[in-house]
């Protein structure tokens, strides 16, 4: 167990110890370690129980934090990871100098055996039959049936651990509380890696329990290690001295495992009596072995059954998004297969980048103008990676006001909000073992951006309403159109949070940085809307292209792709695609001539004037650059000056 007493701040004198194994401080409401303190950041730092260790992680915090041990100040900065190992006695320092609170770190090895009266392993607990308990009390025979029947009609787990703190209630009269520690059930983590998690606790004549209750470690861990029911008394002296625990005063415990064949531990059962002096008695230990003994079933199924659940919604919710997609496709909209167009050298160069990343789990920030086309650069990234079998789900964050974003993104409990009839599962959970894409990352509420910032960090998610947290296992494609240290510098973006999305930044270069692309991409469209609209063409006249090319595209493909479904539709079946069909603003032909009209006079004189102009022109768009000018006009410096000193430029 680990205590903090705070030494300097607003709460000095006070005391804080939790039995969580994942402890969060800062001045955020919500975390587990609350400082007032001004100076403190809002999540400024946490420490995560390893084995038996703690380590202290700074969140990137404003002010800093260290650690004094001895003579030593460590600050946790980028140079050692911002993480430590902490040992009794250090001092964390949040802030420097004046402006900071002090914790002194407390951890008591609470590994020492509790006074243990009574051990009892599986293979016996799993022996000690009905027909013994039948020959010494037939009215708990009874109430063990009842309690069985009851836990075997339960359908959900919750149901399932309600009945079976209730019989426990029922068996062990003596008992005030009841905690179910059940073995975290993530898929894909062996039994020998998974951490153990209290999930209900109940307090007799009470509907829930106040507050946490603590698990004697020394106790739960000698019921796996030992796969045995185990009877202690005195446990409150193992577990600590801080204020928060003495308040449990445990004078009794008894403790069953939850298992499955020999060697499976599902959880552990604990029973206390906290009221009371005296020790349950072996006939207890008996009983709910007896008891555990056909909850564990009941639990096993009640998780499977879950799973299928989760399962059957999951597929039933990845049929409707496929075929809402594959609908979209028919309906000319964009297939779920990516197609990136582009031989150029910047777009070799963003391909090579992107397929070094597709298979990493790093956040990838794709960057660049409207209409490049960066949703096509992160469906790339999902359909190139090994997730190429689970969703790429897309979602606009500028498309949706703040309280429709967060549930569409972490999903709601039914009754959450006024119109929440029923529940409904986020895009989170719904791109599970997929791809998450976030278009406009940048106009996300600053409020949604500390639960994103969560995701990245802890791969948990909290629909509304719900009261746990649920884990995920989603990549994370952020894109926008803006420059994020601007908005970091303007305070409208987290800073912690741009740093955990510019892990692997990818620019989309612009349209007019890739000219020689524009004629592929171009005659691409042109084959799509030739089959849509069924009416052949014959193609781009020669000038419409170069025009086409000419073209800046300040809209980029999208841009492109509009104005070549524009032109299928003015072509004749069978015609070529001519300069006068061009929108004006890509035929630039109306404005230049405005712009150049010369006054009347010869031709020479009209001509030179316009010559004039484009000299001025040119020189104007090159910063004065004599060579990149003549270059542009496909004439030689020389020349250049020789015109110039003609016009008297």
């Amino acid at each position: 167990m680990i205590r903090f007493v705070v030494q300097f701040g607003k709460l000095k004198g006070r005391e804080f110890s939790t039995p969580k194994d994942g402890i969060r401080i800062g001045r955020a409401e919500g975390n587990d370690i609350l400082l007032p303190d001004e100076h403190v950041s809002g999540d400024h730092a946490r420490i995560e129980r390893i084995g038996e260790a703690y380590r202290l992680t700074d969140m990137r915090s404003r002010n800093g934090t260290f650690v004094v041990r001895g003579d030593t100040r460590i600050a946790l900065e980028d140079g050692n990871g911002r993480e430590i190992l902490l040992r009794t006695d250090d001092v964390i320092e949040f802030g420097s100098q004046q402006l900071r609170v002090e914790l002194k770190v407390v951890i008591r090895d609470d590994a020492e055996d509790a006074r243990v009266f009574a051990l009892k392993k599986i293979s016996e607990l799993s022996q000690a039959g009905e027909a013994q308990i039948v020959e010494r009390d037939d009215q708990l025979l009874r109430t063990l049936y009842e309690a069985q029947k009851r836990i075997g009609q339960a359908q959900d787990l919750s149901e399932v651990l309600r009945a079976i703190t209730d019989a426990c209630f029922a068996l062990v009269p003596e008992s005030t509380h009841v905690t179910v520690i059940l073995r975290d059930d993530e898929e894909g983590v062996p039994p020998e890696q998974a951490s153990y998690v209290p999930v209900q606790t109940r307090v007799r004549g009470q509907a829930t329990a106040e507050g946490p209750i603590p698990v004697t470690r020394s106790i739960f861990r000698r019921v796996i290690a030992e796969r045995a029911g185990i009877i202690a008394a005195d446990a409150q002296a193992e577990m600590g001295t801080s204020e928060s625990l003495m308040g449990a005063q445990i004078r009794s415990t008894l403790a069953v495992p939850l298992w499955r064949g020999a060697d499976d531990i599902l959880g552990v059962l604990q029973v206390d009596n906290r009221q009371t002096t005296g020790v349950f008695t072996p006939k207890q230990l008996e009983v709910m072995g007896v008891l555990a003994y056909n909850a564990s079933l009941a639990v096993a199924n009640a998780r499977l059954l879950a799973r299928l659940r989760s399962a059957e919604e999951r597929l039933k919710k990845e049929n409707q998004f496929l075929k809402g997609r594959e609908q979209e496709r028919r309906t000319g909209g964009k297939s779920g297969e990516p197609k990136i167009i582009g031989t150029s050298a910047p777009m070799k160069a963003l391909l090579a980048q992107l397929d070094k990343v597709v298979d990493t789990k790093v956040t990838v920030l794709i960057e660049g103008e409207t209409g490049v086309g960066k949703e096509l650069v992160a469906a790339s990234v999902h359909y190139r990676s090994k997730r190429r079998d689970k969703l790429f789900v897309g979602q606009n964050c500028a498309a949706m006001p703040e309280n429709l974003l967060e549930s569409e993104l972490f999903g709601h409990k039914k009754g959450a909000f006024t119109g929440a009839h029923e529940e409904k599962k986020g895009l989170f959970e719904i791109a599970d073992g997929g791809t998450l894409f976030l278009d406009e990352v940048t106009e996300m509420p600053i409020s949604l951006q500390s639960k994103l910032l969560r995701v990245l960090q802890e791969g948990e998610i909290r629909a509304i309403g719900a009261t746990v947290e649920k884990r995920v296992n989603v990549r994370i494609v952020a894109a926008t159109n803006r420059n994020l240290e601007k908005e970091v510098a303007e305070g409208r973006f987290r800073e912690d949070l741009y740093y955990r999305l510019k892990v692997f930044p990818l620019r989309v270069p612009p349209l007019r940085e890739r000219r020689e692309d524009i004629p592929v991409i171009a005659e691409y469209f042109l084959t799509r809307y030739t089959a849509e609209l069924g009416k052949p063409t014959s193609g781009f006249a020669q000038q419409t292209m170069e025009l086409l090319q000419g073209y800046d595209w300040p809209g980029n493909v999208r841009e492109l792709q509009n104005e070549i479904q524009r032109l299928m539709i003015q072509v004749d079946v069978g015609g070529f695609i001519t300069p006068d069909m061009l929108s004006p603003r890509v035929r630039q032909v109306e404005g230049m001539v405005e712009r150049v009209r010369p006054a009347k006079g010869t031709l020479k004189e009209m001509m030179d004037q316009v010559e004039r102009w484009l000299l001025i022109e040119s020189l104007r768009e090159h910063g004065n650059n004599k060579t990149a000018s003549a270059k542009s006009l496909g004439i030689t410096r020389e020349g250049l000056h020789k015109k110039l000193r003609s016009f008297g430029l």
